[in-house]
């Protein structure tokens, strides 16, 4: 049996309960059964020491067999408390069979067709760590799997075992988990460009590494500018590539947030302290803490688009008495207004929680504060408008609510199947496939480009429609959104 790499740097001794940063990252390259890989072990350690600057405590392990892995992650268990921020990070092969990814410890054996349950039984079930996670109560749990390659069982003159390429797709992810995979479904990640590419880290980790050191930055941003720098690279090499992201934060997230907090404070003195961006849990040794007031929720914001322009709600968790706004951090606080109906909590009418902003608004940051019932104003507090961020989790949230009306049959001159629906929704869509009598989608169904000044508009040339035969009886379809997350295939009878 291997022997197991296992170090472990313990940054601070938190006190009991203390919310705290964990990570636990693995990397397997020396497989006995299926192909060696030769990077995974050095992206384990670059990741290791990057989290070590973000004020992680770092378990990294190397080369794990499946009792090795099963040993680290119990001790991973152990460094987990309730309300922690986990990190864990994962190179290596990865394996997809009938929807769920597995990790392979490097003494999963050879397999062949037939023989998926003998590759589970090997391996580490991607959805048991969050599980775990869970069962701890961290308040966030990260996960970075850069193990989407090839399907290792491939062999000459014999039938691999069956599974997609890539890994799938996690969609279904509980509150307070943001997980990371380094190319898309159905894509393969690279480990260097070329031949002369004598970079140690992979094409993905290399990339994410570096973002995650990027001052604050939110996890949104990080996957982001990863995304883009990962693909445009792969591109350059005539690969596809596209890293995705499946976001079930509630606020955001900022893992490297303190330089920016700490200089806003500089030049906002006398500000309360709950306007700095928030920084996901830190030791307290690691980081200095505001005051803890319990009292004081930092509003929310959802954006939805209409025809005229934005509508802007805000969520505030405390009972208060007027709600007040401005674009960026400086001019005059506009009040809300207030709702012809009154709030139990306080027996006066409600500050009226939505504000309208024109169509062409630029990105900006929105201040936001209110007066809670003492008659304390408290804030401002900062929350980022992104028009085209805005724009595709607002269509996206659409498309995910109307499922049932992404296409509809019409007898007309033949049969005809309209995607009117799924046109008016594109800014949230990177690719729609159909399948024709088939639950496969096979062919690309060309859309035309987003107009964010009119989102929602066909446009007059745009054909929202496809004749079928007569005899066609069902279509199928799985949309790629923005994001690089795949839906549900649907199927649509006529």
């Amino acid at each position: 049996m291997a022997a197991m790499g296992l170090a472990l740097a313990t940054l601070v001794v938190a006190p009991a309960q203390a919310a705290k940063r964990v990570a636990l990252v693995i990397g397997n390259n020396d497989y006995r059964n299926v192909p060696k890989l030769q990077k995974a072990v050095n992206d384990a350690r670059t990741m290791g020491e990057t989290l070590k600057q973000l004020g992680f405590s770092v378990m990294v392990a190397e080369n794990q067999t499946r009792q090795a892995f099963s040993e680290t992650l119990l001790a991973f268990d152990h460094t987990v408390e309730p309300g922690d921020t986990a990190f864990f990070f994962y190179a290596g092969h990865g394996f997809e069979i009938a929807g769920q990814n597995f990790l392979l410890p490097i003494d999963v054996p050879a397999a062949t067709e037939g023989q998926e349950e003998l590759v589970r039984d090997a391996s580490v079930l991607a959805d048991r760590i969050i599980e775990r996670l869970q069962n701890k109560k961290a308040r966030t749990a990260i996960l970075v799997f850069d193990a989407c390659r090839n399907n290792p069982f491939e062999r000459t003159g014999t039938r691999a075992v069956a599974g997609g390429g890539g890994l799938a797709p996690m969609t279904q992810l509980p509150e307070g988990v943001f997980s990371v995979f380094s190319a898309g479904p159905r894509q393969t990640a690279l480990d260097r460009l070329s031949n002369n590419d004598n970079n140690p880290n992979s094409v993905f980790t290399r990339t994410f590494a570096k973002e995650l050191l990027q001052p604050g930055e939110n996890l949104v941003q990080v996957a982001q500018h990863t995304r883009r720098i990962v693909s445009e690279m792969a591109e350059t090499v005539s690969h596809k590539q596209i890293p995705v992201y499946f976001d079930q934060m509630v606020d955001d997230v900022f893992l490297n947030g303190v330089e920016k907090a700490q200089a806003d404070a500089a030049k906002d003195v006398g500000k309360p302290a709950e306007s700095q961006p928030q920084v996901a849990a830190l030791s307290p040794a690691a980081v200095p803490r505001p005051p803890k007031q319990d009292s004081v929720n930092a509003p929310i914001a959802m954006f939805s688009r209409h025809n005229g322009g934005w509508s802007v709600v805000f969520s505030i968790a405390d009972p208060t008495l007027g709600i007040s706004w401005r674009m960026g951090s400086a001019g005059d606080f506009r009040e809300t207004g207030f709702l012809d109906s009154l709030d139990p909590r306080t027996r006066k009418r409600i500050p009226n929680p939505s504000v309208e902003l024109a169509a062409d608004a630029p990105a900006a940051t929105i201040e936001v504060r209110y007066v809670d019932v003492s008659g304390n104003l408290q804030g401002p507090f900062p929350i980022r408008f992104d028009p085209e961020a805005a724009l595709i989790h607002d269509q996206r949230k659409i498309l995910d609510m109307t499922a049932t009306s992404w296409l509809s049959f019409r007898e007309f001159n033949g049969l005809l199947v309209y995607y009117t629906h799924l046109m008016s929704y594109r800014c949230a869509i990177r690719e729609v496939r159909i399948g024709i009598d088939t639950s496969v989608p096979d062919q690309v169904l060309k859309m035309p480009p987003c107009d964010m000044k009119d989102p929602s508009a066909i446009p007059y040339d745009a054909k929202p429609y496809l004749k079928l035969s007569p005899s066609n009886q069902f279509v199928s379809v799985e949309l790629t959104y923005r994001d690089g997350s795949v839906s549900e295939i649907k199927s649509f009878r006529r």
